[in-house]
């Protein structure tokens, strides 16, 4: 028996065609047996094997047999693209709950990876709709030209978010490999929630305001007057005279009456923005030049207090060439 095996599992794929097709056109199984010069029961379980399976390649199998039917691989697949932010161990829960035989997430992400979805970070960016791409490449068409006196000239401000934990950061979702810009893989930056701190600053060639931190998600229109346009901008705006350029993005508390009328009362010039263009701003390179700072502390921040003297002490240590490099690249990156 166990030569008629080590046989039937050496005949290629050609010959075991060949026998299939007689066999099929009526021929009887001792005939072809013959014909061959193989046994009888090669024949014959050769041709039962077709009957059952549909095929008669023989298929070597190694370890466990597989713990899911073609129908369950086909489930997982589906739960996975009906919601890309579920984990392995969530579908397999789900999965054990439809099918009450129990599977693990090391079998789901196998059965993922047979279906061409892998574990990826999303893009985390903000979306554009084709009206924002408009209106930044008239921005930009606009400001190409300016020159780095003129680049001088301009406050740039921003807030961020700087947290105790990066949960946020280890978000996963299943995706095609290729598919990394596709919308339902993009989500949009969530910078204002979690434990942590929000931090204001500006920049301008040659010089940094101080910086001020919030208590996250706390910033409205008032505290931003109060706290930031009165005590810092106006500072700016009296030392650089009438040629200082105030830029902010168009978050809710910057544009809020109380913050339009006191600028106009300043006599401050606020600078045009196009909506969600984080990208054009260039202390986003300061936010990432903080966060590594403080990624790379031998003693990383654990209280919110810890991480506001960490702050500052990154923001007092951050070098100038860094600022000043950053304001002068803006003229390049629009052209």
């Amino acid at each position: 028996m166990a030569n008629n095996q080590s046989v039937r599992r050496h005949l290629d794929t050609f010959t075991r065609g060949r026998i299939i097709g007689k066999l099929e056109e009526g021929r009887s199984v001792t005939s072809v047996a013959a014909e061959f010069g193989i046994a009888h029961s090669i024949v014959s379980r050769l041709w039962r094997q077709f009957q059952t399976t549909g095929t008669a390649i023989w298929g070597f199998s190694s370890g466990r047999p597989r713990g899911t039917t073609p129908a369950e691989d086909r489930y997982i697949v589906l739960q996975a693209r009906r919601n890309r932010r579920q984990t392995a161990g969530e579908i397999a829960k789900h999965t054990t709950q439809a099918t009450g035989r129990p599977i693990s997430r090391f079998t789901v992400a196998k059965r993922l990876h047979g279906g061409v979805l892998f574990a990826r970070r999303p893009v985390r960016c903000v979306p554009l709709t084709p009206a924002h791409r408009r209106r930044r490449f008239l921005w930009c068409r606009e400001h190409r030209n300016w020159r780095d006196n003129e680049w001088g000239r301009v406050l740039f401000t921003d807030e961020s978010r700087f947290s105790l934990s990066s949960d946020s950061h280890r978000i996963l979702i299943w995706r095609e490999r290729g598919s990394r810009n596709h919308p339902s893989n993009i989500i949009e930056r969530d910078r204002y929630g979690g434990r942590g701190v929000l931090v204001w600053g500006g920049i301008m060639l040659g010089s940094r305001t101080d910086l001020h931190i919030f208590d996250a998600g706390s910033v409205n229109g008032i505290r931003y007057c109060n706290e930031i346009l009165l005590p810092y901008v106006r500072l700016f705006r009296g030392a650089m005279g009438l040629q200082f350029l105030f830029m902010d993005d168009n978050a809710p508390c910057h544009r809020t009456v109380a913050a339009e009328q006191l600028l106009e009362s300043e006599d401050i010039e606020r600078m045009d923005w196009p909506a969600r263009s984080p990208d054009l701003n260039p202390i986003e390179h300061v936010w990432d030049f903080l966060g590594r700072r403080l990624a790379a502390r031998t003693l990383p921040p654990v209280t919110i207090r810890e991480l506001r003297l960490a702050l500052q002490d990154e923001w007092a240590a951050m070098p100038q060439q860094l600022i000043y490099t950053l304001i002068l690249s803006m003229g390049k990156g629009l052209r």
